[in-house]
């Protein structure tokens, strides 16, 4: 029975390596160009928030970029990084690009303006906003990319294509674990974070970065 079940597990983690990735690449892929089209198409609405209103709600630096190139690099950014999702070309760089225009898009128009507690603060995690914020879809889309930042485009993709052509296959297999590691999934978070609540993406940032340190203090003497 264990034989079975560890025989069926290990098939599925195999054929995983090309089916997920792939589904979820295709799946955020049209998501953001149907987004980037739209935008092409369509007039840019950016102009139309008052300039006050736009520093209020944009994050630095974008608050401090001129509206028309705002728009131009959301249109485009959607385009090119959605293609680049779509072929699984340079994959982990496409999806933390994508994580930054969403997390940017939701501090600027789907992030609650004030909130005082976890509770109320979940009050904004619906579809169709209710005057609390209305995140729930930006951050699903930003779990939905977090494992292809993580785990990359799989071997169905042209980033495994272009590892393979250099003979090194075999390193998409390695896991590097320890305090690095924590210390980079810490900065991913931080990167995800910090447009929306600076607090939380700072205090990610300064964990993840010490924790990519301490091994370097620990080997010295």
């Amino acid at each position: 029975m264990f034989n079975f079940y560890d025989n069926i597990t290990s098939r599925l983690r195999a054929s995983g390596d090309y089916v997920w990735p792939f589904v979820l690449r295709l799946i955020m892929a049209w998501e953001f160009w149907e987004s980037g089209i739209t935008k092409l198409r369509g007039e840019n609405w950016f102009a139309d928030i008052p300039w006050a209103e736009w520093q209020k709600g944009f994050p630095f630096p974008f608050d401090q970029i001129p509206v028309s190139l705002n728009w131009f690099l959301a249109t485009w950014g959607e385009l090119v990084f959605a293609v680049m999702l779509l072929l699984g070309l340079f994959t982990r760089f496409a999806a933390i690009s994508l994580i930054v225009v969403t997390v940017v898009a939701t501090a600027a128009v789907h992030w609650p303006a004030e909130w005082s507690s976890l509770a109320e603060l979940w009050n904004g995690y619906v579809i169709t906003s209710k005057g609390a914020g209305n995140f729930k879809l930006p951050l699903l889309f930003i779990i939905m990319l977090l494992p292809l930042v993580f785990n990359g485009g799989g071997k169905f993709s042209l980033d495994y294509l272009l590892v393979s052509l250099t003979g090194r296959a075999h390193l998409s297999d390695d896991r590097t674990g320890g305090l690095q590691s924590a210390g980079l999934a810490l900065i991913v978070l931080g990167l995800a974070t910090i447009w929306v609540e600076p607090s939380w993406g700072i205090s990610l940032l300064a964990a993840g970065s010490l924790a990519m340190l301490i091994p370097e203090f620990s080997s010295i003497g």
